[in-house]
């Protein structure tokens, strides 16, 4: 795993030194990703610089040393990830009329050594792996930026400044490309808009205005004589589910389980090949406990397992870990955190996750990979298992509700949901404390008001979509909040697929595979495991498991409201069913009753109201009100709040340090020694 960052723009080349020094500002931002090795390349005739920072994991000579050139020479590559077939892509390649002459065992250089032969596509396509990666077309001149099929590997890219200052940069976080002088800098309201609502900014969005995400499954093409980027789709999440759905397995479910279980086994032994120290995530459920059961299977010692426990009720899974690490015999290590050591991560968060990112998850997931990271250096994950097994009790929360608020009109239901709301929280609450006594058990909830608004809003929808949009939402109309904010058309809104021979489920399912895993779990797996310098594996997301959960009737994914049938036997071959069954979690923190309390200081300060007016970004009258109404318990916004706290802190941050590294200043610059690579030469640091 690595980082990696770059420039391309004719006119932003001048002075050879300070081009250089610029590059090296850039590439350091990303240590965190790569504090092995640095790596810079540039050709200043044609206005292209590449910086690379390195983990090392396979391969830990100089041979992997990146910047990389391909064998003919005609491309220069930075490159993040893993690619686990590449040796097997090797022996294609040796028998080819002209072998390469290999220096190491990198895949890096095995991906090089395809391009030359196959092309950038036709390699890609041949990889199976996790990656991200910028290549320079010596030939053509040409960069193009490739991202895995998923989205496991961030890469964001944009033209910055104007006239004599444009320049494109990409690079694996945001703060590489802060550090250049040429970016604007400017915060796109409607991305925020997008992040009040999901947690996250979707793909292709970023927080920055002209700034976007290589979007999972995509190649783009760009050159200094050809500004307007062209993408295109190699590989397509929902393409993949259409057709796995339209062409279903064929066999008995035995044989579907059991060729189940050889695909998650080759997908678990290719991703445990690595040079330096390995490990699993464990928290006891389905997911994780099934990859840990696979790794232990075809490990020959005691795989090293890792869970963080809290003392809280309701947040602790350590325990559920450790019963299924002594049954498979791992080498288990748990660290049990209090809230004081949670909340310390608090000031953390807006550097390690580079724009608002509010899934309070983000929390417990740093503190698990910074426990591993003192013992491996790689780990392997269950994620994603959801998605592809129809895990997330919404999905058939979601249906059935539609089931049952369809039967009237929606004209109905509207007027309906509006009388509902026309009546406030507290005076819902005063009436249920009235008729507690009338009413039986089944029918008593804590805050009766808050339930009665939050079902109204979904009474009101029109159509499955709105209602599972209605689920997902925090903000249900945050450019209400957002000053000047308009929420942009995605997925989930505005630009829904058709997704033709779809049910209902499995419809909910592919729009998570292709929004909420890769802009939510994904990249909050990555930057929480990067921060410390810890690579992260996902098995589940082998492409060949995910065209295969695709392909299985939905009969094998949810029977009886069990959910991940398939996967559930393939797991009891490995651990008693008794060990696992159990309701499911989650993996976070008590972040209502924090805010009520040790983080009450904290959050009032950001959302003092002189500083929402000073700043401008939402409407402070609003906010207040929200504020205010959890403190007292009236309403349980927790989620609404600690979205709007980390687009609060981030921005602190921005205006602390708006680059995450002091901008290069070129004046102090001009009598400096020229560091930059000659053309077609690659530099070590």
């Amino acid at each position: 795993m690595c980082g990696f960052t770059g420039y391309l723009g004719m006119t932003s080349f001048g002075i050879q030194a300070e081009q250089k020094i610029l590059l090296k500002r850039m590439t350091d931002t990303l240590a965190h990703r790569g504090p092995d090795d640095a790596g810079y390349w540039c050709d200043s005739e044609r206005g292209i610089a590449l910086g690379h920072r390195r983990l090392s994991i396979l391969d830990l000579s100089d041979a992997g040393h990146q910047p990389m050139r391909s064998p003919a020479g005609r491309y220069v590559i930075v490159f993040n990830g893993e690619i686990y077939n590449h040796m097997l892509m090797r022996e294609e390649l040796d028998k080819g009329p002209a072998a390469p002459a290999w220096r190491g065992h990198s895949d890096t250089e095995t991906l090089l050594a395809g391009f030359d032969v196959w092309g950038v596509e036709g390699t890609v396509k041949r990889a199976l792996g996790m990656f991200a990666f910028a290549v320079w077309d010596r030939q053509t001149h040409m960069l193009t930026l490739g991202r895995d099929r998923v989205g496991e590997k961030p890469l964001y890219y944009g033209w910055q400044g104007r006239g004599s200052q444009a320049v494109f940069l990409f690079g694996s976080e945001l703060k590489a490309l802060r550090t250049h002088p040429s970016f604007d800098n400017i915060i796109d309201r409607g991305s925020l808009c997008l992040q009040l609502r999901h947690s996250y900014v979707p793909a292709p969005y970023s927080i920055y205005r002209g700034i976007a995400k290589l979007a999972p499954g995509c190649l783009l093409t760009v050159s200094a004589r050809q500004p307007e980027t062209r993408s295109w789709t190699y590989w397509s999440g929902l393409e993949q589910a259409v057709t796995g759905v339209m062409r279903p397995f064929v066999g008995t479910e035995q044989q579907a389980v059991d060729q189940l279980d050889g695909l998650l086994q080759d997908a678990v032994r290719a991703q445990m090949i690595a040079d330096v120290p390995l490990g699993a995530f464990l928290s006891g459920g389905v997911d994780s406990s099934t990859i840990v059961a696979l790794m232990q299977a075809q490990s020959p010692r005691p795989i090293k397992t890792f869970s963080i426990g809290f003392h809280e009720v309701g947040f602790n899974e350590a325990e559920y870990a450790k019963a299924v690490a002594v049954h498979l015999g791992t080498e288990h290590t748990e660290l049990y955190v209090n809230a004081r050591q949670a909340q310390a991560v608090i000031p953390q968060l807006q550097s390690m996750y580079d724009e608002p990112f509010s899934d309070s998850s983000q929390i417990p997931t740093f503190l698990v990979s910074q426990l591993a990271r003192q013992h491996v250096t790689v780990a392997l994950s269950g994620d994603a298992g959801d998605e592809l097994f129809c895990g997330y009790s919404r999905y058939q929360f979601a249906a059935k509700l539609w089931r049952t608020i369809n039967r009237g009109p929606v004209s109905l239901r509207r007027l309906a949901a509006k009388g509902i709301t026309s009546i406030s929280v507290e005076a819902w609450n005063k009436t249920a404390a009235k008729m507690a006594h009338f009413l039986p058990a089944s029918l008593k909830f804590a805050n009766t008001g808050d339930k009665l608004h939050k079902g109204a809003q979904v009474l009101a929808s029109a159509t499955l979509d709105a209602v599972y949009l209605g689920l997902v939402s925090h903000w249900d109309d945050p450019a209400s909040l957002v000053i000047g904010g308009s929420e942009p058309p995605t997925l989930l809104r505005g630009n829904a697929p058709r997704l033709s021979g779809l049910d209902g489920i499995q419809r909910m399912m592919a729009l998570d595979l292709v929004t909420y895993l890769p802009d939510d779990i994904l990249v909050k797996v990555d930057r929480a495991a990067m921060n410390v310098s810890l690579e992260t594996r996902i098995p589940f997301l082998d492409h060949r498991v995910v065209d295969f959960a695709w392909s299985l009737p939905q009969s094998l994914k949810l029977r009886d409201g069990t959910s991940k049938w398939a996967l559930r036997q393939v797991l009891y071959r490995y651990v008693p069913k008794a060990m696992i069954e159990r309701p499911k979690m989650g993996f976070g923190v008590p972040i209502g009753s924090w805010l009520r309390g040790p983080l009450r200081e904290w959050a009032e300060s950001l959302l003092n109201e002189s500083r929402l007016k000073q700043e401008g970004f939402f409407d402070a009258v609003q906010l207040r009100k929200k504020w205010h109404e959890h403190l007292s318990g009236q309403r349980n916004w927790q989620f609404h709040l600690w979205d709007v706290l980390m687009f609060q802190s981030w921005i602190e941050q921005q205006v602390a340090d708006p680059t995450g590294a002091s901008r290069v200043s070129f004046s102090s610059l001009r009598h400096s020694n020229s560091l930059c690579a000659p053309e077609g030469t690659v530099r070590a640091e």
